[in-house]
Order: C-alpha cells, then sequence, then structure tokens
C-alpha cells in the first residue's frame, strides 16, 4: 500500500514522528532530517518509554528499532497491535535483525516497512517516513 505524504507549511499540525531508537547518535541523525522535512519529531531510547509517549505524543508514524532496553520492539508492535487506539499508526521497523522470520513477525504485527540499518541510509529512512505518513491536506 502506497500512501501519499502531504505537507502544506501552514498547516497548523505538523505530521508528528516517535522515533524508539536506543542508538542516540542514529536517534538525533533521523530527528534532525526529519525535522528539516517539517516533521515534529519525539525521540525515546527504549519501548516502555515509547509506550508512555504513545498516549501523549499522539504520533502519526513511529519508527521503532526492535533491540532495545525495557520493552523490545517486538513486545511494543504486539501491544499496539491490539489496541485500537494505536493498531493505526503505521509503524517502520528500523533494526539490525534482518532474518526473514523476524520481517515476517514484524509484519505480521502490523509494521509497514521493514528497514535494516546496514542497508538504509538517513535518506532511505526519510523517504520510508514520508511514504507512509498519512496526514491528509487541509482544505
Amino acid at each position: 500500500m502506497i500512501t501519499l505524504w502531504y505537507y502544506n507549511r501552514d498547516m497548523a499540525e505538523a505530521p508528528k514522528v516517535l522515533i524508539a531508537e536506543d542508538d542516540h547518535f542514529l536517534s538525533s541523525l533521523l530527528k534532525a532530517r526529519l525535522e528539516k522535512e517539517g516533521f515534529v519529531v519525539k525521540t525515546v531510547f527504549d519501548g516502555g518509554e515509547a509506550l508512555t509517549y504513545l498516549k501523549e505524543f499522539q504520533p502519526d508514524l513511529i519508527v521503532l528499532d526492535l533491540i532495545m532496553p525495557s520493552v523490545s520492539g517486538f513486545e511494543m508492535l504486539e501491544q499496539t497491535s491490539i489496541d485500537p487506539q494505536y493498531n493505526k499508526i503505521p509503524v517502520i521497523i528500523l533494526t539490525n535483525l534482518g532474518q526473514e522470520e523476524d520481517i515476517q513477525q514484524a509484519k505480521q504485527l502490523g509494521a509497514v516497512e521493514y528497514l535494516v540499518k546496514a542497508r538504509s541510509s538517513v535518506e532511505d529512512i526519510a523517504a520510508a517516513v514520508k511514504n507512509h505518513i498519512n496526514i491528509a491536506p487541509q482544505q
């Protein structure tokens, strides 16, 4: 499924992205890149923190690492996939795990895209975010 990304600089509310990634350097690079694109970005460094910020931040999309302290990305996906309040939020997996069973498990739990860090640039990740964000244009 391809979702068009719409962004109007006059919008009162820019699209929000929650980045759940325990690599602080990668998080800061990705945050800076997405903010340059006009997104509002919140970074968290473990799955428990991500679950806490879901309600408060109300993201339009989540970039999620699978291997994190506290609550893993798989556990977070399991929890959000059964919650009607969160199961419509697109989730892009960004991880070092590249085995087919990990990819299939993440997609079965609702991930819209699966990116392996070693094969993905910050530009690739930003393009994936723009591709999957679901914000309608202002009328």
